[in-house]
C-alpha cells in the first residue's frame, strides 16, 4: 500500500471527512485492522483564507508546495489537496514534487463522463465558481459548466465560509442550496458537482433527483486506488 499526503486543513471539517473516507474505503478492502497509510500537513485555514481574500494566490501557492515538498519528504507517493478552491494553484504544486499530484477537477470529470453527462451544475467558493481553472478542466472532458445567479453565488459562498467550515448546519442554508439546485437543474444541469469538500457534509444524495458529484468522496476513491496500484 503506498502512503497518501494529504494537505488539509482548508478546512479541517472536510479534511477530517477525507480521513474518514479513505480509512473507511481501505477498510472495506481489506478487513480486521487495515487502515490508509497517510500523511497530514494541515494548515491553519484563517492564514490561507486570508490570502484568498486579498488576492495573494502567488504567496498561497508557495505555501501549498512547500507543504507537498514536506509531505514527499516525509515519504508521501502521492499528493491530495484536500479543498477544490485551492486546486487553483496546483499546477505550482504539483511543480514543486516529483510525485503525482490527484487533481479534484479531473477526478470529478472522470465520474461525470462515466455517466455520460455532459452539462452540470457547479456549486463552490466564488473563486471555484467564478474563476477557470475549475471548470476549464471539466471542458477539456467535454463537459459544460452551470453556476448560479450572482445573488446565488454569494448565498453559496457566504454559507460555505461562515456556516460549514466552521462546523455549523443549517436547515434554512440548506433549502437554500436545495433551491439554488433546482435552479440550475431547470437551467438544463444534468447532474450537480458539490464543489467544495464542506458541501457534501450539508447536502446529500437523497436531498435531489440527479446525480451529485461529492468531490471529497471521487478525490478520495481515486488516492485509495492509487495507493492499491490500480491508477
Amino acid at each position: 500500500m503506498k502512503t497518501i499526503g494529504l494537505i488539509g486543513g482548508l478546512s479541517w471539517e472536510s479534511t477530517a471527512d477525507y480521513y474518514h473516507i479513505i480509512n473507511t474505503l481501505v477498510k472495506e478492502e481489506l478487513g480486521g485492522l487495515n487502515s490508509a497509510k497517510c500523511l497530514l500537513y494541515s494548515f491553519n485555514m484563517e492564514e490561507i483564507a486570508v490570502l484568498q481574500r486579498e488576492g495573494k494566490w502567488d504567496i498561497a501557492a508557495q505555501k501549498l508546495a512547500d507543504a507537498a515538498k514536506t509531505l514527499e519528504k516525509g515519504g508521501a507517493d502521492v499528493i491530495l489537496i484536500c479543498t477544490n478552491t485551492m486546486h487553483k494553484v496546483a499546477k505550482e504544486v504539483k511543480e514543486a514534487v516529483s510525485i503525482p499530484l490527484i487533481h479534484i477537477a479531473e477526478s470529478t470529470a472522470r465520474s461525470i463522463t462515466a455517466k455520460g453527462l455532459n452539462k452540470v451544475g457547479l456549486l463552490g467558493t466564488k473563486f471555484t465558481m467564478e474563476q477557470g481553472f475549475y471548470s476549464d478542466i471539466l471542458k477539456v472532458f467535454g463537459i459544460d459548466t452551470i453556476i448560479p445567479k450572482a445573488c446565488e453565488r454569494e448565498d453559496v459562498h457566504s454559507i460555505i465560509f461562515d456556516e460549514l467550515c466552521q462546523g455549523q448546519f443549517f436547515s434554512e442554508s440548506k433549502e437554500r442550496y436545495l433551491e439554488i439546485i433546482r435552479n440550475l437543474v431547470a437551467e438544463g444541469a444534468e447532474g450537480i458537482i458539490l464543489g467544495c469538500t464542506e458541501i457534501p457534509l450539508l447536502i446529500k444524495d437523497e436531498d435531489i433527483d440527479i446525480p451529485l458529484f461529492n468531490t471529497t468522496y471521487l478525490h478520495s476513491k481515486e488516492a485509495v486506488d492509487f495507493s492499491f496500484g490500480r491508477q
